[in-house]
């Protein structure tokens, strides 16, 4: 996604950014080794050894561990240092309560609406993305997150948007 100065309207910012900072909670724990990557912006799997994967077929709102936040990382090799996402074995930030800023792939975005977040692939919704957000249900391809809402509705031209997470699931 690409800055942009001139416009309508602002960008909303980039997918991992904190929206409202007052209320947030974040806590690190390691990517679960072996794990795929799992970019800025993502939702998490909460694991039950202290660690975070991505999402995947087995991922239930219990196991919500938050979202991969967008933090400064120290380059680890030379072909690496323009990652946006964090590898295997690393320090995940994940805020678990507060406001996020985050793509919604699929559905429009209410005030307080529904979130999902996006299970299984479709080939019918070449847009979603495993461990993606969405505002609209894709049967059982997609899991409701009980303690998050879409903060106000607003979707910039990247699709970006802000949710609130409401409570925290796992510490």
């Amino acid at each position: 996604m690409s800055g942009k100065a001139i416009g309508i309207s602002m960008n909303y910012g980039f997918p991992g950014t904190y929206a409202r900072t007052p209320d947030d909670i974040v806590t690190s724990r390691q990517l679960k080794e072996g794990s795929a990557d799992v970019p800025f912006g993502a939702a998490l799997c909460a694991n039950g050894d202290n660690t975070y994967s991505p999402v995947g077929a087995d991922f239930t709102a219990a196991k919500f561990g938050g979202v991969a936040l967008r933090v400064v990382k120290q380059a680890t090799a030379y072909d690496d240092q323009t990652a946006t996402a964090y590898h295997a074995k690393e320090l995940v930030n994940a805020i678990n309560r507060g406001s996020v800023v985050v793509t919604c792939n699929h559905g429009t975005p209410t005030a307080g609406g529904p979130v999902y977040v996006r299970i299984k692939a479709n080939s019918g919704i070449p847009a979603g993305v495993v461990g993606g957000f969405e505002a609209a249900a894709d049967s059982t391809n997609t899991v409701l997150l009980t303690n998050v809402q879409w903060t106000n509705g607003y979707v910039d031209a990247n699709g970006v948007a802000e949710i609130t997470i409401l409570t925290r699931l796992n510490a």
